[in-house]
């Protein structure tokens, strides 16, 4: 069975915000919602503003190129749970996305992405230097931000950079000899997107005064849901359609960034799976030689059909589950309808 995701013609028919705020209940929090993201986009258009020319139209390049606000959206849901969006919980949420906003620029530099959000990556348009210091800019930013939130808020920031920039690393290293490469790259994703996603929904819980049994929680249901989202990128990363993904179909691979479809393709054992594993890495080797990234467009089309796709679907379907499961502490209301929508939406956003 190949999956419908890349390229389907149901992609992108109905937002985010629509599939999570879809139930009875939950749709009744969507005003408040959008209420809240307004906040969040004003806080983060005034910190991003600066004095200085280059510096100002760096720094909010990629936030002015869109984005789902996904972490926010989930900080202002988990804050329901206690006293709402607060202006701690806006700043919160801000300086979480700014902290997203920041690693988006090295990542397109360490991966040699071309495009981002649909528009050239910010290291096309000024070079790897300005785009890696624009993104130090924006972690100090997020910083200074969490700064006046008083240690909590350091702490929650602090330790959450440090997750991300491991998963990076870990990512740039891969596995050891001893290290079974797919539970390696899922420890990678639940650092550098998990870690993330799962800070934005406890600093909704923190943040709203909210209670503390529910942080935990909330770390759990961030996490899983986080690595559920980044599973299914890596399908969506596959997709025919650049207009679906804002960027060149198979951008990861052709730079030489592992995904979990390349991943399980390699540890299928059958003569077809075998070649085309290694015609991957052929393509790979050559691409970082000189060669056109175009020359892995038949292996990557050829990829998007194999059932290492679908089985990555389906893996991202069960960690989907499991953060649902985290959700058992929480009463029924609103609230747990819309974050369940959330964790099933970030698996499957084809439908």
């Amino acid at each position: 069975m190949t999956p419908s995701a890349p390229g389907s013609p149901l992609a992108g028919q109905l937002s985010l915000s629509d599939r999570i705020f879809a139930g009875p209940r939950s749709r009744r929090l969507l005003k408040t919602v959008e209420a809240g993201l307004a906040r969040v986009d004003e806080a983060l258009a005034a910190e991003l503003r600066v004095t200085d020319a280059l510096v100002d139209a760096a720094s909010r390049y990629l936030y002015e190129a869109g984005g789902k606000r996904v972490r926010p959206m989930l900080a202002l849901l988990t804050a329901e749970l206690g006293d709402g969006a607060t202006p701690e919980v806006i700043e919160g949420a801000a300086a979480l996305e700014m902290t997203h906003l920041g690693s988006l620029y090295h990542d397109d530099v360490m991966d040699a992405a071309d495009k981002r959000r649909g528009v050239p990556s910010a290291h096309e348009v000024w070079g790897n230097n300005v785009a890696i210091l624009t993104g130090d800019l924006l972690f100090s930013r997020a910083s200074q931000i969490m700064a006046r939130r008083g240690d909590r808020a350091i702490r929650l920031q602090a330790d959450t950079f440090e997750r991300l920039v491991l998963g990076q690393l870990h990512e740039t290293v891969g596995p050891g000899e001893d290290d079974d490469p797919v539970a390696f790259y899922l420890d990678v994703l639940a650092d550098k997107t998990g870690s993330l996603i799962a800070a934005a929904a406890q600093a909704g819980v923190i943040f709203s005064n909210g209670p503390e049994e529910f942080e935990q929680p909330m770390v759990v249901f961030g996490e899983k849901a986080g690595v559920a989202f980044q599973l299914l990128d890596d399908v969506i990363d596959l997709s025919a359609d650049p207009d679906e993904t804002g960027k060149v179909p198979g951008t990861d691979l052709r730079a030489g960034v592992p995904t979990m479809p390349y991943l399980l393709l390699g540890q299928r054992t059958d003569a077809a799976s075998v070649a085309l594993h290694a015609t991957i890495d052929e393509g790979v080797g050559r691409i970082a030689d000189g060669a056109d990234p175009a020359i892995l467009d038949d292996p990557l089309a050829q990829l998007r059909e194999h059932e290492a796709t679908q089985a990555t679907l389906d893996l991202a379907h069960e960690w989907s589950s499991e953060a649902i499961a985290a959700l058992d502490p929480l009463p029924d209301s609103a609230v747990r309808e819309a974050l369940t929508r959330f964790a099933e939406a970030v698996a499957d956003r084809s439908r």
